[in-house]
């Protein structure tokens, strides 16, 4: 190693006391993390691509220092879905301070992965006081029956107002409207439970049928329209 000329001709002073690092939360003990193998914990983060035209929901599990599970979820960019295709190539069995220095093909997704880096190695995970942390394969506990992601579309005009597409439910086709044209309810359809219906050898018509559901006062609609026509 080499010192300037300054610090060669400085006298060596003793440091007295070992102050160890602070100790991070994580899966329900307080740890004194010094390498990367000291780390656990499952968490979620959010990135962003430079133009902004798109996002990423990262979710990693992380155990002894590697990825044993990653969710990548993303929204907004066409192109995003296929390197988010090939992030979950890339991700798991990687080390924290791998996955930070990787290509993981588009922004939104570094991003998401540089977040959950200060998120985990600072000790605020989701399950920073859960004692033992989660099971691997707990990130599809987001996504629920069906296997898909909790979307919302919504697009609305001053002149027409709003127009329900897709929420937590699923996707809508009908919107229930009272005398004074407000929205008091909707009629939606479970993608995911049509589709894993239709998997499992269900008449399409009748797995369509059983995973429509309705929301809110529609009995009582004035007016029914279809946000996707009207």
């Amino acid at each position: 190693m080499n010192y300037s000329h300054e610090v060669e001709n400085m006298c060596v002073v003793a440091k007295g006391v070992g102050h160890k690092c602070a100790p991070i939360p994580q899966e329900g003990t307080w740890t004194h993390s010094t390498q990367i193998t000291d780390i656990n914990g499952l968490t979620h983060g959010v990135g962003w691509c430079a133009p902004q035209q798109g996002a990423c929901k990262l979710t990693l599990n992380v155990k002894n220092g590697i990825i044993e599970e990653a969710l990548v979820e993303t929204l907004g960019c066409s192109g995003m879905t296929h390197s988010a295709a090939m992030a979950s190539e890339i991700l798991p069995g990687k080390t924290l301070l791998e996955a930070l220095n990787t290509d993981l093909v588009c922004d939104a997704i570094n991003t998401a992965m540089r977040e959950l880096f200060l998120q985990i190695v600072y000790g605020r995970t989701q399950t920073a006081f859960s004692e033992g942390g989660l099971p691997v394969g707990a990130g599809l506990e987001d996504l629920g029956k069906g296997l898909r992601s909790q979307v919302g579309t919504l697009f609305s005009t001053k002149a027409k107002g709003p127009r329900y597409l897709e929420l937590a439910e699923g996707y809508i086709t009908k919107m229930a409207l009272d005398a004074d044209n407000q929205v008091i309810g909707y009629k939606f359809v479970h993608l995911g439970k049509m589709m894993e219906a239709i998997r499992k050898g269900a008449d399409a018509n009748e797995a369509l049928e059983k995973a429509t559901g309705q929301y809110g006062r529609f009995d009582d609609a004035v007016k029914v329209i279809d946000p996707r026509e009207e």
